[in-house]
């Protein structure tokens, strides 16, 4: 078994993988910035060219960029958010080479999308646990990126089941993957995002994520297109995105989900 788990921003996804982890000690966990296999938040995915450009480039902490890189199928993903530099502008360097935030084609956006799902699913890798490996990254880049509608989203989740779907090839013949999408609502979105507004400020309180979060939203294609911007558009924004993942639960992984109240539960 294999556990996706989802929700909101603020919804405890961190909490819950943590509790995960520690009734399934033999897991191996995937959290955001790490090497995975289904996902790629702050990760670089480049070419093995490009990949060498950036190792002369930045020869200096070529050590530390190799610690951090992995290859797969001709390409290489460099977990540089992980990578403590104080080199200029690395890390805003490394940044353009993320596949979301309109810096792929939408084409190549998907079929990076569903090669890397369809190869997970095909291989012999179980037993993982995934922090936001299936909604979160997605969903905001086509809402608010490639700006596509609910029913566009909601058919690229069907391919995207499909590609799990694939069968992995083993001794005792072909196995599908199993998995379960642990989904966080959030009955209080607003008091969930003040709470991580105060967690993630520095010592002297200044509020370090959600100016990001808000700018993030207003510089958006979509805020431009819509002509939205401030706190109360990006919370209805969270509010629609929290339906339309509810949505493609039921309608795209029955039976292959739970929801659970955020902040709410007790066992898992």
């Amino acid at each position: 078994m294999n556990y996706f788990v989802e929700g909101l921003q603020g919804s405890g996804k961190s909490t819950l993988v943590g509790k995960l982890s520690e009734k399934y000690p033999d897991y191996k966990v995937y959290r955001e910035g790490d090497y995975n296999p289904t996902e790629l938040a702050w990760c670089s995915y480049v070419s093995k060219e490009k990949y060498d450009e950036i190792l002369e480039k930045y020869s200096d902490i070529k050590s530390m960029i190799q610690e951090k890189s992995f290859e797969e199928n001709g390409k290489m993903v460099i977990c540089y958010t992980q990578i403590l530099t104080d080199v200029p502008g690395f890390h805003k360097d490394l940044e353009q080479y993320e596949i979301y935030n309109n810096r792929r084609t939408k084409e190549e956006f998907r079929r990076i999308i569903l090669d890397r799902y369809g190869r997970w699913a095909a291989s012999d890798a179980d037993d993982s646990i995934f922090e936001c490996s299936l909604f979160q990254n997605i969903i905001e880049d086509m809402t608010l990126f490639q700006v596509a509608s609910d029913d566009e989203i909601i058919s690229f989740y069907e391919e995207i089941r499909k590609s799990l779907e694939r069968t992995s090839q083993s001794e005792s013949g072909d196995a599908s993957k199993d998995f379960k999408i642990m989904y966080l609502m959030s009955e209080d979105i607003k008091s969930n995002i003040d709470i991580i507004r105060k967690e993630r400020s520095d010592d002297q309180g200044n509020e370090m994520w959600f100016p990001l979060m808000l700018g993030y939203f207003n510089d958006s294609p979509y805020a431009k297109k819509y002509g939205v911007s401030g706190e109360e558009e990006m919370l209805k924004h969270f509010a629609h995105r929290q339906e339309l993942e509810m949505r493609i639960c039921r309608e795209i992984f029955p039976g292959k989900y739970e929801i659970l109240k955020s902040k709410k539960y007790d066992e898992i």
